[in-house]
Protein backbone atom coordinates (compact mmCIF):
# COMPACT_ATOMS: atom_id res chain seq x y z
CA UNK A 1 0.00 0.00 0.00
CA UNK A 2 1.29 3.79 -0.66
CA UNK A 3 2.48 5.57 1.87
CA UNK A 4 -0.34 8.00 2.98
CA UNK A 5 1.22 11.53 4.56
CA UNK A 6 -0.36 12.31 7.90
CA UNK A 7 -2.29 14.80 8.38
CA UNK A 8 -0.27 17.98 10.08
CA UNK A 9 -2.69 20.15 11.66
CA UNK A 10 -6.20 19.94 12.98
CA UNK A 11 -9.60 22.16 12.77
CA UNK A 12 -12.43 21.50 14.60
CA UNK A 13 -15.11 23.30 13.57
CA UNK A 14 -18.12 23.71 16.88
CA UNK A 15 -15.51 23.37 19.19
CA UNK A 16 -17.92 25.19 22.27
CA UNK A 17 -20.26 22.40 22.03
CA UNK A 18 -21.28 19.55 23.80
CA UNK A 19 -19.69 16.62 22.05
CA UNK A 20 -15.97 18.13 21.95
CA UNK A 21 -16.13 18.78 25.84
CA UNK A 22 -17.22 14.87 25.91
CA UNK A 23 -15.43 13.43 23.28
CA UNK A 24 -13.13 15.38 21.47
CA UNK A 25 -10.83 17.47 24.00
CA UNK A 26 -10.09 13.71 25.65
CA UNK A 27 -9.79 11.98 22.43
CA UNK A 28 -6.77 14.42 21.24
CA UNK A 29 -5.34 14.24 24.78
CA UNK A 30 -5.08 10.44 24.20
CA UNK A 31 -3.37 11.63 21.10
CA UNK A 32 -0.91 13.67 22.75
CA UNK A 33 -0.05 10.97 25.30
CA UNK A 34 -0.02 7.92 23.08
CA UNK A 35 1.18 8.36 19.63
CA UNK A 36 3.00 11.79 20.63
CA UNK A 37 0.81 14.22 18.18
CA UNK A 38 2.08 17.62 18.00
CA UNK A 39 0.53 19.88 15.66
CA UNK A 40 -1.66 23.00 15.77
CA UNK A 41 -4.89 22.16 16.71
CA UNK A 42 -7.31 25.49 15.85
CA UNK A 43 -10.44 26.09 17.26
CA UNK A 44 -13.45 27.34 15.57
CA UNK A 45 -16.68 28.55 16.95
CA UNK A 46 -18.76 31.61 16.65
CA UNK A 47 -18.85 32.66 20.15
CA UNK A 48 -16.27 35.24 21.13
CA UNK A 49 -13.19 33.26 22.90
CA UNK A 50 -9.81 33.28 23.22
CA UNK A 51 -6.84 30.69 23.56
CA UNK A 52 -7.34 30.81 27.24
CA UNK A 53 -10.73 30.01 27.40
CA UNK A 54 -10.09 27.40 24.78
CA UNK A 55 -7.31 25.94 27.25
CA UNK A 56 -9.60 26.74 30.03
CA UNK A 57 -12.63 24.68 28.04
CA UNK A 58 -10.17 21.85 27.74
CA UNK A 59 -8.95 21.84 31.06
CA UNK A 60 -12.51 21.36 32.40
CA UNK A 61 -13.62 18.42 29.99
CA UNK A 62 -10.86 16.60 31.01
CA UNK A 63 -10.78 16.84 35.12
CA UNK A 64 -14.87 16.23 34.64
CA UNK A 65 -14.22 13.14 32.43
CA UNK A 66 -11.18 11.92 35.31
CA UNK A 67 -8.77 11.76 32.66
CA UNK A 68 -6.66 14.96 33.21
CA UNK A 69 -3.26 14.12 33.15
CA UNK A 70 -1.10 17.12 33.64
CA UNK A 71 1.82 16.59 31.39
CA UNK A 72 -0.13 15.54 28.42
CA UNK A 73 -2.32 18.03 29.06
CA UNK A 74 0.36 21.16 29.03
CA UNK A 75 1.80 19.42 25.56
CA UNK A 76 -2.39 19.70 24.22
CA UNK A 77 -2.59 23.19 25.11
CA UNK A 78 0.57 24.31 24.06
CA UNK A 79 -0.96 23.21 20.22
CA UNK A 80 -4.55 24.88 20.99
CA UNK A 81 -5.31 28.17 19.12
CA UNK A 82 -8.80 29.64 18.63
CA UNK A 83 -10.74 31.35 15.80
CA UNK A 84 -14.14 33.24 16.14
CA UNK A 85 -15.97 33.97 13.51
CA UNK A 86 -19.47 32.88 11.37
CA UNK A 87 -18.93 29.80 8.98
CA UNK A 88 -19.98 31.53 5.69
CA UNK A 89 -17.63 34.72 6.55
CA UNK A 90 -14.60 33.99 4.23
CA UNK A 91 -12.20 36.23 6.81
CA UNK A 92 -12.88 32.86 9.08
CA UNK A 93 -11.26 30.86 7.10
CA UNK A 94 -8.54 33.38 6.01
CA UNK A 95 -7.71 33.35 9.88
CA UNK A 96 -8.14 29.58 10.39
CA UNK A 97 -5.62 29.79 7.26
CA UNK A 98 -3.00 31.66 9.10
CA UNK A 99 -3.54 29.64 12.39
CA UNK A 100 -2.32 26.20 10.63
CA UNK A 101 0.85 27.98 10.23
CA UNK A 102 1.68 26.56 7.05
CA UNK A 103 0.40 22.95 7.77
CA UNK A 104 0.09 20.90 4.24
CA UNK A 105 -2.47 18.08 5.37
CA UNK A 106 -4.86 19.72 7.57
CA UNK A 107 -7.54 17.27 9.27
CA UNK A 108 -11.00 19.53 9.42
CA UNK A 109 -13.39 18.14 11.90
CA UNK A 110 -16.56 19.13 11.59
CA UNK A 111 -19.05 18.79 15.69
CA UNK A 112 -21.39 20.97 13.58
CA UNK A 113 -25.36 20.55 12.93
CA UNK A 114 -25.71 18.98 9.61
CA UNK A 115 -27.38 21.83 7.66
CA UNK A 116 -23.85 23.63 8.42
CA UNK A 117 -21.97 20.74 6.43
CA UNK A 118 -22.55 22.28 3.24
CA UNK A 119 -21.81 26.08 3.75
CA UNK A 120 -18.19 25.19 5.66
CA UNK A 121 -17.42 22.27 2.92
CA UNK A 122 -17.96 25.13 0.23
CA UNK A 123 -15.60 27.32 2.48
CA UNK A 124 -12.87 25.22 2.77
CA UNK A 125 -12.65 24.39 -0.57
CA UNK A 126 -12.70 27.99 -1.67
CA UNK A 127 -10.00 28.72 1.08
CA UNK A 128 -5.93 28.99 0.62
CA UNK A 129 -5.24 25.86 3.00
CA UNK A 130 -7.57 23.34 0.69
CA UNK A 131 -4.79 21.73 -0.95
CA UNK A 132 -4.36 17.97 0.66
CA UNK A 133 -6.99 18.62 3.45
CA UNK A 134 -9.07 15.72 4.90
CA UNK A 135 -12.83 16.68 6.18
CA UNK A 136 -14.11 14.85 8.91
CA UNK A 137 -18.08 15.08 9.51
CA UNK A 138 -20.33 13.54 12.04
CA UNK A 139 -23.53 11.29 11.77
CA UNK A 140 -26.08 11.95 11.55
CA UNK A 141 -25.40 12.06 7.24
CA UNK A 142 -29.03 13.39 6.30
CA UNK A 143 -32.13 12.47 7.72
CA UNK A 144 -33.27 10.53 4.81
CA UNK A 145 -32.00 8.75 1.61
CA UNK A 146 -32.81 12.07 -0.61
CA UNK A 147 -30.83 14.22 2.05
CA UNK A 148 -28.12 11.34 2.08
CA UNK A 149 -27.44 11.35 -1.18
CA UNK A 150 -27.82 15.54 -1.59
CA UNK A 151 -25.22 15.72 1.13
CA UNK A 152 -22.80 13.23 -0.64
CA UNK A 153 -23.00 15.18 -4.00
CA UNK A 154 -21.79 18.60 -2.05
CA UNK A 155 -19.24 16.26 -0.58
CA UNK A 156 -17.79 14.82 -4.23
CA UNK A 157 -18.42 18.49 -5.53
CA UNK A 158 -15.54 19.72 -3.40
CA UNK A 159 -13.23 16.65 -2.52
CA UNK A 160 -12.36 13.12 -3.62
CA UNK A 161 -14.01 10.28 -1.62
CA UNK A 162 -10.72 9.73 -0.09
CA UNK A 163 -10.38 12.77 2.04
CA UNK A 164 -13.94 12.38 3.21
CA UNK A 165 -13.85 10.51 6.95
CA UNK A 166 -17.37 9.47 8.00
CA UNK A 167 -17.48 9.20 11.80
CA UNK A 168 -19.90 6.45 13.24
CA UNK A 169 -17.97 6.54 16.89
CA UNK A 170 -19.85 2.97 17.26
CA UNK A 171 -17.31 1.81 14.75
CA UNK A 172 -14.53 2.72 16.74
CA UNK A 173 -15.53 0.49 20.01
CA UNK A 174 -12.98 -1.90 20.64
CA UNK A 175 -16.02 -4.92 21.17
CA UNK A 176 -17.14 -4.24 17.88
CA UNK A 177 -13.61 -4.64 16.59
CA UNK A 178 -13.80 -7.81 18.73
CA UNK A 179 -16.56 -8.77 16.93
CA UNK A 180 -14.51 -8.77 13.83
CA UNK A 181 -11.53 -10.34 15.36
CA UNK A 182 -13.73 -13.42 16.82
CA UNK A 183 -15.95 -13.87 13.64
CA UNK A 184 -12.26 -14.43 11.17
CA UNK A 185 -9.80 -15.62 13.76
CA UNK A 186 -11.77 -18.65 15.11
CA UNK A 187 -12.12 -21.24 12.52
CA UNK A 188 -14.59 -23.34 14.19
CA UNK A 189 -17.17 -20.76 13.77
CA UNK A 190 -17.27 -20.18 10.03
CA UNK A 191 -18.63 -23.64 9.31
CA UNK A 192 -22.05 -22.33 12.01
CA UNK A 193 -22.42 -19.05 10.55
CA UNK A 194 -24.63 -19.70 8.11
CA UNK A 195 -29.13 -20.37 7.46
CA UNK A 196 -28.35 -24.17 8.20
CA UNK A 197 -27.13 -23.42 11.98
CA UNK A 198 -28.22 -20.19 13.08
CA UNK A 199 -32.29 -19.87 13.89
CA UNK A 200 -31.95 -15.93 14.30
CA UNK A 201 -30.46 -12.94 15.48
CA UNK A 202 -31.40 -10.45 17.75
CA UNK A 203 -29.86 -7.38 18.09
CA UNK A 204 -30.37 -4.71 21.87
CA UNK A 205 -29.56 -1.67 22.55
CA UNK A 206 -31.43 -0.70 25.61
CA UNK A 207 -30.81 2.85 27.45
CA UNK A 208 -32.01 2.85 31.51
CA UNK A 209 -32.40 6.87 31.38
CA UNK A 210 -34.72 9.06 29.19
CA UNK A 211 -33.93 11.77 26.56
CA UNK A 212 -31.99 13.92 29.71
CA UNK A 213 -31.67 17.41 28.06
CA UNK A 214 -31.69 16.10 24.47
CA UNK A 215 -35.47 16.73 24.18
CA UNK A 216 -35.14 19.08 21.60
CA UNK A 217 -32.85 17.09 19.13
CA UNK A 218 -34.33 13.90 19.93
CA UNK A 219 -37.65 15.67 18.08
CA UNK A 220 -35.37 15.86 15.27
CA UNK A 221 -34.26 12.24 15.00
CA UNK A 222 -36.00 9.62 17.41
CA UNK A 223 -34.73 5.95 18.12
CA UNK A 224 -34.70 4.91 14.41
CA UNK A 225 -32.45 7.82 12.91
CA UNK A 226 -30.61 8.40 16.18
CA UNK A 227 -28.96 4.87 16.55
CA UNK A 228 -30.75 2.11 14.11
CA UNK A 229 -30.04 3.40 11.15
CA UNK A 230 -26.41 4.28 11.72
CA UNK A 231 -24.77 2.50 14.72
CA UNK A 232 -27.24 -0.86 14.82
CA UNK A 233 -27.54 -1.58 10.90
CA UNK A 234 -23.47 -1.03 11.05
CA UNK A 235 -23.50 -3.67 13.79
CA UNK A 236 -25.52 -6.40 11.71
CA UNK A 237 -23.24 -5.57 9.16
CA UNK A 238 -20.49 -6.57 10.72
CA UNK A 239 -22.06 -10.16 12.40
CA UNK A 240 -23.48 -11.30 9.23
CA UNK A 241 -20.35 -9.70 6.80
CA UNK A 242 -18.48 -12.25 4.48
CA UNK A 243 -14.98 -12.15 4.91
CA UNK A 244 -13.05 -9.29 3.39
CA UNK A 245 -11.06 -11.07 0.28
CA UNK A 246 -7.56 -10.34 -1.06
CA UNK A 247 -5.39 -7.27 -0.22
CA UNK A 248 -7.59 -4.71 -1.02
CA UNK A 249 -6.89 -2.28 1.91
CA UNK A 250 -11.12 -1.33 1.67
CA UNK A 251 -12.36 -4.68 0.83
CA UNK A 252 -13.59 -4.69 5.23
CA UNK A 253 -15.43 -1.85 3.98
CA UNK A 254 -17.33 -3.65 0.68
CA UNK A 255 -17.99 -6.63 2.74
CA UNK A 256 -20.11 -4.67 5.30
CA UNK A 257 -21.76 -2.37 1.98
CA UNK A 258 -22.56 -5.48 0.61
CA UNK A 259 -24.57 -6.78 3.20
CA UNK A 260 -26.43 -3.54 3.92
CA UNK A 261 -27.15 -3.81 0.44
CA UNK A 262 -29.22 -7.38 0.56
CA UNK A 263 -31.34 -5.83 3.18
CA UNK A 264 -34.24 -5.72 1.77
CA UNK A 265 -36.58 -2.11 2.78
CA UNK A 266 -38.56 -2.75 5.58
CA UNK A 267 -42.19 -2.14 5.22
CA UNK A 268 -44.58 -0.63 8.05
CA UNK A 269 -45.19 -4.33 9.01
CA UNK A 270 -41.93 -4.86 10.00
CA UNK A 271 -41.92 -2.01 12.88
CA UNK A 272 -43.30 -1.10 16.08
CA UNK A 273 -42.47 2.43 17.59
CA UNK A 274 -42.84 3.19 21.24
CA UNK A 275 -42.90 6.17 23.45
CA UNK A 276 -42.15 5.96 27.31
CA UNK A 277 -44.58 7.78 29.48
CA UNK A 278 -43.28 11.29 30.28
CA UNK A 279 -41.39 11.77 26.96
CA UNK A 280 -43.64 14.59 26.31
CA UNK A 281 -42.86 16.31 29.36
CA UNK A 282 -39.11 16.74 28.57
CA UNK A 283 -37.84 20.22 27.70
CA UNK A 284 -37.80 20.75 24.31
CA UNK A 285 -40.66 18.06 23.52
CA UNK A 286 -43.55 18.93 21.81
CA UNK A 287 -46.48 18.30 24.28
CA UNK A 288 -48.16 15.96 21.38
CA UNK A 289 -45.09 14.83 20.22
CA UNK A 290 -45.12 11.62 17.70
CA UNK A 291 -41.71 10.96 17.67
CA UNK A 292 -40.29 7.32 19.06
CA UNK A 293 -38.10 6.32 22.11
CA UNK A 294 -38.36 2.67 21.23
CA UNK A 295 -38.19 1.13 18.02
CA UNK A 296 -38.40 -2.55 17.39
CA UNK A 297 -37.39 -3.84 13.76
CA UNK A 298 -37.83 -7.23 11.94
CA UNK A 299 -35.28 -7.76 9.05
CA UNK A 300 -34.02 -10.54 6.64
CA UNK A 301 -30.93 -10.33 4.46
CA UNK A 302 -30.78 -11.45 0.60
CA UNK A 303 -28.28 -14.05 0.91
CA UNK A 304 -27.84 -17.33 0.52
CA UNK A 305 -25.83 -17.60 3.96
CA UNK A 306 -28.96 -15.88 5.76
CA UNK A 307 -31.97 -16.41 3.16
CA UNK A 308 -34.84 -17.58 6.09
CA UNK A 309 -32.87 -15.95 9.17
CA UNK A 310 -35.33 -13.55 11.35
CA UNK A 311 -33.24 -10.50 12.19
CA UNK A 312 -34.66 -8.42 15.08
CA UNK A 313 -33.34 -5.23 15.94
CA UNK A 314 -34.72 -3.03 19.44
CA UNK A 315 -33.73 -0.25 20.29
CA UNK A 316 -34.86 2.56 23.61
CA UNK A 317 -34.43 4.51 26.01
CA UNK A 318 -36.02 4.24 30.18
CA UNK A 319 -35.80 0.61 29.52
CA UNK A 320 -34.66 -2.18 32.20
CA UNK A 321 -31.22 -1.66 31.80
CA UNK A 322 -28.46 0.01 29.77
CA UNK A 323 -26.59 -2.35 27.74
CA UNK A 324 -25.96 -3.06 23.92
CA UNK A 325 -25.72 -6.36 22.89
CA UNK A 326 -26.15 -8.93 19.86
CA UNK A 327 -27.99 -12.59 20.78
CA UNK A 328 -27.14 -15.04 18.14
CA UNK A 329 -29.74 -18.40 18.62
CA UNK A 330 -28.13 -21.68 16.72
CA UNK A 331 -30.67 -23.88 15.58
CA UNK A 332 -32.14 -27.40 17.93
CA UNK A 333 -31.20 -30.40 17.36
CA UNK A 334 -32.85 -31.84 14.01
CA UNK A 335 -34.98 -34.87 16.22
CA UNK A 336 -35.43 -35.09 20.06
CA UNK A 337 -33.33 -37.94 21.40
CA UNK A 338 -33.58 -37.24 24.82
CA UNK A 339 -37.59 -36.92 27.13
CA UNK A 340 -37.22 -33.15 27.64
CA UNK A 341 -38.53 -30.44 25.74
CA UNK A 342 -35.33 -28.31 24.53
CA UNK A 343 -35.61 -24.53 25.51
CA UNK A 344 -35.49 -21.81 22.98
CA UNK A 345 -32.22 -20.27 22.74
CA UNK A 346 -30.09 -23.27 24.79
CA UNK A 347 -27.57 -23.06 21.92
CA UNK A 348 -26.00 -19.66 21.69
CA UNK A 349 -23.48 -16.85 21.08
CA UNK A 350 -23.88 -13.68 23.16
CA UNK A 351 -21.59 -10.62 22.14
CA UNK A 352 -22.04 -7.83 25.31
CA UNK A 353 -20.79 -4.29 23.53
CA UNK A 354 -21.66 -2.55 26.26
CA UNK A 355 -20.90 -1.52 29.33
CA UNK A 356 -18.39 -3.95 29.82
CA UNK A 357 -17.32 -6.58 26.76
CA UNK A 358 -18.50 -10.47 26.98
CA UNK A 359 -18.50 -12.83 24.87
CA UNK A 360 -20.40 -15.85 25.84
CA UNK A 361 -21.35 -19.29 24.52
CA UNK A 362 -24.69 -21.20 25.64
CA UNK A 363 -25.19 -24.77 25.68
CA UNK A 364 -27.18 -27.14 27.56
CA UNK A 365 -25.28 -29.79 30.12
CA UNK A 366 -26.74 -32.72 32.10
CA UNK A 367 -28.07 -32.63 35.35
CA UNK A 368 -26.51 -34.78 37.80
CA UNK A 369 -28.85 -37.96 38.17
CA UNK A 370 -30.37 -41.28 36.46
CA UNK A 371 -32.55 -39.16 34.25
CA UNK A 372 -31.56 -38.04 31.03
CA UNK A 373 -32.39 -34.35 31.46
CA UNK A 374 -30.30 -31.01 30.85
CA UNK A 375 -29.88 -27.70 32.26
CA UNK A 376 -28.82 -24.79 30.18
CA UNK A 377 -25.37 -23.08 31.11
CA UNK A 378 -23.25 -20.17 29.49
CA UNK A 379 -19.61 -20.59 29.09
CA UNK A 380 -17.93 -17.00 29.79
CA UNK A 381 -15.21 -16.99 27.02
CA UNK A 382 -14.10 -13.44 27.67
CA UNK A 383 -15.79 -10.37 29.93
CA UNK A 384 -13.61 -7.42 31.00
CA UNK A 385 -14.12 -3.50 31.08
CA UNK A 386 -14.35 -1.63 28.26
CA UNK A 387 -11.63 -0.08 26.99
CA UNK A 388 -9.62 2.89 28.39
CA UNK A 389 -8.80 3.96 24.20
CA UNK A 390 -11.90 6.07 23.50
CA UNK A 391 -13.60 5.11 19.61
CA UNK A 392 -13.08 9.05 19.11
CA UNK A 393 -9.37 8.50 19.81
CA UNK A 394 -8.76 5.82 17.20
CA UNK A 395 -11.42 7.52 14.53
CA UNK A 396 -8.96 10.73 14.80
CA UNK A 397 -5.76 8.88 14.63
CA UNK A 398 -7.00 6.87 11.85
CA UNK A 399 -8.33 9.87 10.21
CA UNK A 400 -5.40 11.45 10.42
CA UNK A 401 -3.26 8.76 8.83
CA UNK A 402 -5.72 8.38 5.91
CA UNK A 403 -6.91 5.02 7.15
CA UNK A 404 -10.69 4.71 6.03
CA UNK A 405 -11.35 1.22 7.72
CA UNK A 406 -13.48 2.23 10.55
CA UNK A 407 -15.54 5.08 9.07
CA UNK A 408 -19.09 4.93 6.73
CA UNK A 409 -18.74 5.06 3.34
CA UNK A 410 -20.79 6.76 0.50
CA UNK A 411 -22.51 3.52 -0.31
CA UNK A 412 -23.07 2.14 3.36
CA UNK A 413 -24.28 5.58 4.25
CA UNK A 414 -26.97 5.47 1.28
CA UNK A 415 -27.94 1.74 1.99
CA UNK A 416 -28.43 1.90 5.32
CA UNK A 417 -31.24 5.07 4.69
CA UNK A 418 -32.49 2.93 1.72
CA UNK A 419 -33.47 0.59 4.49
CA UNK A 420 -35.42 2.82 7.32
CA UNK A 421 -36.79 4.99 4.45
CA UNK A 422 -40.02 4.08 4.18
CA UNK A 423 -40.78 3.64 7.87
CA UNK A 424 -39.27 7.34 8.96
CA UNK A 425 -41.66 9.97 10.73
CA UNK A 426 -45.08 8.62 11.87
CA UNK A 427 -45.74 5.72 8.80
CA UNK A 428 -46.88 3.60 11.85
CA UNK A 429 -48.77 3.85 15.00
CA UNK A 430 -46.95 5.09 18.62
CA UNK A 431 -47.32 2.89 21.37
CA UNK A 432 -47.34 3.95 24.66
CA UNK A 433 -44.79 1.76 27.27
CA UNK A 434 -43.55 2.56 31.11
CA UNK A 435 -40.09 3.43 32.18
CA UNK A 436 -37.99 0.54 33.59
CA UNK A 437 -39.78 -1.67 31.33
CA UNK A 438 -38.80 -3.44 27.90
CA UNK A 439 -41.04 -1.49 25.83
CA UNK A 440 -44.66 -2.00 24.51
CA UNK A 441 -45.97 -5.31 24.20
CA UNK A 442 -46.39 -4.93 20.60
CA UNK A 443 -42.82 -5.59 20.11
CA UNK A 444 -43.69 -9.11 21.60
CA UNK A 445 -46.06 -9.61 18.77
CA UNK A 446 -44.09 -8.54 16.23
CA UNK A 447 -41.31 -11.48 16.80
CA UNK A 448 -44.69 -13.95 16.63
CA UNK A 449 -43.32 -17.47 16.88
CA UNK A 450 -39.56 -16.73 16.18
CA UNK A 451 -39.52 -14.87 19.75
CA UNK A 452 -39.40 -14.20 22.61
CA UNK A 453 -36.85 -10.97 22.95
CA UNK A 454 -33.67 -12.00 24.78
CA UNK A 455 -33.71 -9.81 27.44
CA UNK A 456 -29.89 -8.39 28.60
CA UNK A 457 -28.75 -8.81 32.10
CA UNK A 458 -26.06 -6.71 32.91
CA UNK A 459 -23.43 -8.55 35.31
CA UNK A 460 -24.72 -11.80 33.57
Amino acid sequence: MTDVPRSDAVVVFGVTGDLVHKEIFPALQGLVRDEGISVPIVGVARSPWNDEQLIARAKDSLQNHGIYDPAAFAKLAGMLRFVQGDYHAPETFAKICIALQGAKQPLFYMAIPPSVFPEVTEAIALSVCREGARVVIEKPFGRDLDSAKALNRVLHDRFPEDSIFRIDHFLGKEPVQNITYTRFATTMLEPLWNRDYIRAIQITMAEDYGVRNRGRFYEEAGAIRDVIQNHLLQILAVVAMDPPAGGDPDAYRQEKDRLLRAIPPLTPADVVRGQYSGYRSADGVAPDSGVETYAALRLSIDTWRWAGVPVYIRAGKNLGVTCTEVFVEFKPPPRRTFPEEMPRGSSHLRIRISPDIVIAMGLRVKVPGDRMVGNDVELLLTSHAGSQKSPYQRLLSDAMQGQHDLFATEAGVEASWRIVDAILGSTTPLHPYEPGSWGPAEADALMGSDGPWVDPEVGH
